[in-house]
């Protein structure tokens, strides 16, 4: 069950709100549209149901605000729109990225790309995807922690009929399994044929909630469908006993010569006239407005199924249709309303029906062809703190820009190497780290940077995470993660730099250029911090500002801006030392760590007391500052 209650979206600029007190139910066991023509504010609802816009009103799945919801992944699979995510991923790595979010197996993403039937695209990239292809990924997203409620928005929107039959279908099958299914939609003919509950609004207010019977005979039109070659004669007939009988009936003949919609009367009555005058007659359905026949349990079977597969087997035909298309095409004459339906069947149908009897009997009715949901998941991994990091390395290294930014780096620095030791003046360390002093920082630090806001930036680009809820970048345990892995790989870059320099250096020069120096350790601990410090303000920036292009603006702005600041602070005319600082943080401590831990300690100060460290250290600083500001202004938990 879900209820939304006095959902009210927030005002800009004096204009009205999209969505104005809003109040409705879906559910559980049932399909419920929610029907609006464009800008009635339906994207806007789903929106503030699922906490993703500030408003008012309150949304409960199942008794409980979303925000309340342990695993809000495993209560609401939500399709916003195309597929949001990067477009050089593969099929199944994104789905197996967002596995780890969800905190569900690794292999569910295969078994849900067998019940969408992507089995075979697993491996493509999702730019190459056509519109159905995506719409298929997307509802695998959706389905791919088992949910309870479906929370789609325009789901068939460019599909064609085939595939939002199929679409359609897969949001029954989920219905008939107890889950809760709400969709939005613009054409009053799909909600009539596709769902059991329409709820329509029209500028964010509730117009009508109704169920599907009361909204076909309420708000569309019902009508009969008729096909004969005598057309023309036939509708003659029937408006001329209709004027007779003082009866409203409406007689249209469509684009067809030998079609008609007569709208006033029934299938008995069209099928008793044309009976009376010998009239044949090659079709005669109820249908709703433009939605088609009105539909009827269809025959399931080996044979019928693939049948439908192929798109052969009529779907959706009424209980007085006699005939189908194909079959009643080749009776000619001879044929009426009245007696045809006596007659035995023939053709596709008979067929799928001899099929079915040959099998044992009649098989359970399906709502439609091949949609079969994924099986349920027996067993849910524990939540623990290594859920957000498998998911951070799949995204990291999910998408060829990881390689080729750490492979330019590489390269790059390399051939700064070789540049720097040829004259023979630049020091040994910045030979090692490629830092030529013309440049603001290194190709390493400029690379981790770069990685660093790519791992938010990329969030806030194509945000896989926050239409579920499941993980979304404003919570601490994905920062944590995020903090840790971008760490990791910036260590793991700059000690391959150093390691491709040298080698490149022992390649061109030999091996006598290269030595070890006898500071180290402190030239480590600067170079490690140098490089995971940019990563970590490229990371907090692009986290802040939601964009790539201000992490990377962050990290430059640190030797650009803020090392000239700290350098122009006037020096005091007299230097005092820092020599006793770890003995006397062990005695304010009451630590007792090795004398060896004593040299790291003073390597970390004066790293910290470098112009680019003081820097870097006030930028972090900064940064974290205003990322936690802006975290706790929004309901957020790990």
């Amino acid at each position: 069950m879900l209820q939304a209650i006095g959902l009210t979206s927030t005002r800009h600029r004096g204009l009205p709100p999209a969505v104005d007190d809003l109040t409705f139910e879906a559910g559980s066991g049932s399909v419920t549209a929610l029907l609006g023509p464009p800008g009635s504010g339906k994207t806007s609802t789903l929106r503030l149901m699922l906490e993703l816009e500030p408003g008012r009103g309150v949304t409960y799945f199942r008794g409980r605000p979303l925000h309340r919801v342990a695993h809000p992944a495993r209560e609401v699979g939500v399709l916003l729109g195309d597929v949001p995510g990067h477009p050089a991923r593969t099929v199944r790595g994104q789905l197996r990225m967002l596995c780890a979010a969800a905190g569900v197996p690794a292999s569910r993403a295969d078994e849900v790309l067998d019940a969408v039937g992507l089995v075979g695209l697993g491996d493509q990239r999702i730019g190459t995807l056509s519109l159905g292809m995506d719409r298929r990924l997307a509802l695998a997203s959706a389905l791919l922690a088992d949910p309870h409620t479906l929370i789609l928005d325009e789901p068939a929107e460019g599909l064609v009929a085939r595939e939002a039959d199929w679409l359609h279908g897969m949001l029954r099958s989920h219905a008939d399994r107890g889950g809760t299914v709400l969709y939005t939609t613009r054409d009053p003919k799909e909600a009539a044929r596709s769902a059991g509950h329409v709820v329509t609004i029209d500028s964010g207010r509730l117009l009508a909630d109704q169920e599907a019977a009361d909204f076909s005979r309420t708000r569309l039109r019902p009508r009969v469908a008729v096909r004969s070659p005598h057309a023309a004669r036939l509708a003659a007939i029937v408006s001329r006993e209709a004027r007779a009988a003082r009866r409203s009936v409406e007689v249209v003949t469509e684009a067809s010569s030998s079609r008609l919609s007569v709208y006033g009367s029934s299938c008995a009555e069209i099928g008793d006239t044309a009976f009376r005058h010998g009239l044949p007659v090659h079709l005669l359905a109820d249908e709703v407005g433009d939605t088609g026949p009105a539909s009827r349990p269809r025959d399931s079977g080996v044979l019928g199924d693939g049948l439908r597969d192929n798109g052969l087997l009529r779907d959706g035909v009424s209980d007085c249709d006699p005939l189908s298309e194909g079959e009643g095409e080749g009776k000619g004459k001879g044929g009426d309303g009245a007696a045809a339906a006596a007659r035995p069947a023939t053709g596709i149908g008979a067929v799928a029906a001899a099929s079915r009897r040959a099998a044992g009997g009649p098989a359970p009715a399906v709502e439609s062809a091949g949609a079969q949901l994924p099986p349920r998941i027996r067993r849910r991994p524990a939540r623990g703190p290594l859920r957000p990091v498998r998911y951070e390395l799949r995204r990291l290294f999910g998408v060829r820009s990881t390689t080729l930014i750490v492979a330019i780096t590489l390269v790059a620095s390399a051939a700064v190497s070789v540049v720097l030791a040829r004259n023979g003046r630049a020091p040994l360390p910045n030979v090692l780290v490629a830092w030529p002093s013309l440049l603001p920082l290194p190709p390493a630090a400029l690379g981790a940077g770069l990685l660093g806001a790519l791992s938010f930036g990329d969030e806030f680009r194509y945000p896989a995470l926050a239409a579920g809820r499941g993980t979304v970048p404003r919570r601490l345990g994905l920062l944590l993660a995020k903090l840790a892995v971008s760490a990791g790989v910036a260590l793991s870059l700059g000690l391959l730099v150093v390691l491709v320099s040298a080698e490149s250096l022992r390649l061109v020069y030999g091996g006598d250029l290269v030595q070890v120096p006898s500071n180290v350790m402190s030239l480590a601990a600067s170079w490690s911090g140098l490089t995971v410090g940019c990563a970590w303000a490229g990371l907090l920036a692009a986290g802040i500002f939601r964009v790539t292009a201000a992490g990377v603006a962050a990290v430059l702005a640190v030797p650009v801006l803020m090392v000239p600041l700290i350098e122009a602070v006037p020096k005091a005319p007299t230097a005092r030392s820092m020599s006793g600082l770890p003995g006397r943080l062990r005695e304010l401590t009451w630590l007792q760590w090795p004398q060896e831990a004593d040299r790291w300690v003073l390597a970390l100060v004066r790293v910290v007391a470098h112009p680019v460290g003081t820097a870097l250290t006030l930028s972090l600083s900064v940064l974290v500052c205003a990322y936690l500001f802006t975290s706790l202004r929004g309901r957020v938990r790990w």
